[in-house]
């Protein structure tokens, strides 16, 4: 909680915190019937996680949009999985220091800023509470035999498969859970061996119906969300390379957290084939090393499928958006390469004479360095422009940095600055629609129309569904007194986004007389505050009503 504290002065960023919260009409509404509905029927960002949605909107009925409240909610989450760790691990293997340690690293590890402290992002932290009760719950259940109320364990393995549901709920990264309660059975459990398995395999059949159903249904939301890249954008073989790399390099930022970045560009050429026969020949060796230590140390093996098992859902084998990595991705695998390097270093330590001396003060000196990682990573997150500032100092080509920078400065009508910012986005990706549109935007507030019309022209082209850049160019065109033309793409936007009261209140503006009452009454319907509709369509009646009959 100390650690963490700065992360409650911080405000929302511009990066998914809009359509979560602050630009979420139904999350800012509150915890009501019809929003519930919302929740369930409705994805969000390409997932479909209701549980998160509805902890934002119990945020917003509580603290309003004042961010300190939702950044308080992700951290006191974050702190309950911190304590979590510690009971699971105490729990099932009776060690109390080394669960310590462990649960240290994992809530201190500077690279777990960006889910804790990102609202947008309160589905790892959420989905992780739910996740880890669940694997306590489990725990809990597998130890029948050694319970005189037996009969009544079957309760934890029931509550162990509804919190695995609310987890899946709350982000679907957890599909791989039902492996983890298998690694769990291997060790500290003890229940694996060749005449158990199936009986153990049977036992987590509804954990792995679940799991399918929630990978097939983000499989579908995602695809027809245009989230998932396809295999041209994105071939195959690139994938596998960018797997091995982004694994290696989630394991270096594990042991050595440097440059962080809130998005980290997937790369515009393949990785060097030298480098990914490396990542490869460690990654095999590690898992080698691992299972011929299966039988004197376990928990190395558990900790690395644990570790890697754990990143398979978002290693990129299934491309969604253009990032080749995450740091909030390792906040439920990095528990997992803890495990091995705190059993790990104990067992090797043990045949120090003063070993307890030597890993109370390496783990002394890795706690303080975390704590202080950590806030130091959390001042980056203060604002938009301190986080992609940083971003774009610790990475190349980072397009996305550069086109949230830009919305950051234009939103503080920096218009030249913002100007900048996006061409450089589009130096690097050319085909950025979103950038396109944002650019004519700032060149329309700075009078040059003409710029404006070919920018927004551009964005259609790329993406022709953008309702805004088609409103926007219709007033780009009705400047220039292309009248016929500016009307056509209003009656578009209108089209795409039927239910946007500014939509139609342009087209109402455009329009004849009976078009416009229509459009204006419409948009009072969808929102009846909307002062500016109003007060057009009183003009609209009263131009109607003295004409001439």
């Amino acid at each position: 909680m100390a650690a963490y504290w700065p992360a409650t002065r911080n405000g929302f960023i511009n990066y998914d915190d809009p359509l979560y919260v602050t630009s979420n009409v139904h999350v800012q509404s509150g915890l009501t019937w019809h929003n519930l509905q919302w929740a369930f029927g409705h994805p969000v960002v390409g997932n479909w996680h209701p549980v998160t949605m509805l902890s934002h909107m119990l945020d917003c009925q509580v603290y309003g949009l004042k961010p300190w409240g939702h950044h308080l909610t992700s951290l006191l989450l974050h702190a309950a999985n911190t304590a979590l760790v510690f009971l699971l691990l105490r729990s099932l293997t009776g060690m109390l220091w080394r669960s310590w340690m462990v649960a240290a690293l994992f809530g201190l590890h500077p690279l777990h800023v960006e889910s804790v402290a990102w609202v947008a992002e309160r589905k790892d932290v959420l989905s992780a509470f739910f996740g880890l009760l669940c694997l306590i719950a489990y725990a809990r259940y597998a130890r029948k035999p050694d319970n005189p109320l037996s009969a009544f364990s079957y309760l934890y393995y029931w509550a162990a498969l509804v919190l695995f549901a609310l987890g899946l709920m709350s982000k679907p990264m957890l599909v791989t859970l039902p492996f983890v309660l298998l690694l769990l059975d291997f060790w500290p459990l003890q229940r694996l061996n060749p005449s158990t398995l199936q009986r153990l395999l049977v036992e987590k059949i509804p954990f792995f119906i679940l799991a399918a159903a929630v990978s097939v249904a983000t499989y579908l939301v995602q695809r027809q969300t245009g989230m998932m890249e396809s295999l041209q954008m994105v071939p195959l073989g690139a994938r596998v390379e960018n797997a091995l790399i982004s694994w290696c390099r989630y394991l270096g930022k594990l042991f050595w957290p440097e440059h962080l970045a809130v998005f980290y560009p997937y790369p515009a050429q393949d990785w060097p084939i030298g480098w990914v026969f490396l990542a490869f020949v460690a990654l095999a060796g590690l898992s080698a090393f691992a299972a011929l230590q299966r039988t004197r140390h376990p928990y190395l093996l558990a900790g690395w499928l644990w570790f890697c098992g754990t990143l398979v859902p978002v290693i990129g084998l299934v491309q969604v958006g253009g990032q080749a990595m995450a740091d909030r991705y390792t906040y439920i695998p990095s528990v997992g390469l803890f495990i091995m390097v705190v059993w790990g270093a104990c067992a090797l330590a043990a045949r120090w004479p003063s070993h307890a001396i030597v890993l109370g003060g390496a783990g002394g000196a890795a706690i303080l360095a975390c704590a202080a990682l950590t806030q130091q990573q959390l001042g980056y997150w203060q604002n938009n422009e301190t986080l992609y500032h940083h971003a774009l100092a610790v990475t190349e080509s980072n397009y996305l940095a550069h086109h949230n920078l830009g919305i950051a400065l234009f939103n503080e009508s920096q218009y030249d600055d913002a100007i900048s910012q996006y061409r450089d986005a589009l130096r690097v990706e050319p085909d950025n629609a979103e950038a396109h549109y944002d650019l004519g935007a700032a060149l329309a507030v700075k009078g040059r129309t003409h710029d404006a019309i070919s920018e927004f022209q551009k964005a259609i082209q790329l993406n022709p569904n953008n309702a805004a850049a088609h409103a926007n160019l219709g007033t780009a065109l009705g400047g220039e007194g292309q009248v016929a033309e500016a009307i056509s793409e209003y009656r578009e936007a209108v089209r795409l986004q039927p239910d946007n009261a500014g939509f139609r209140c342009a087209l109402g503006m455009s329009g004849r007389i009976d078009e416009a009452i229509v459009q204006f009454q419409e948009a009072l319907r969808l929102q009846p505050d909307y002062a500016a509709a109003r007060h057009n369509l009183a003009q609209a009646l009263q131009i109607k009503n003295a004409a001439p009959r």
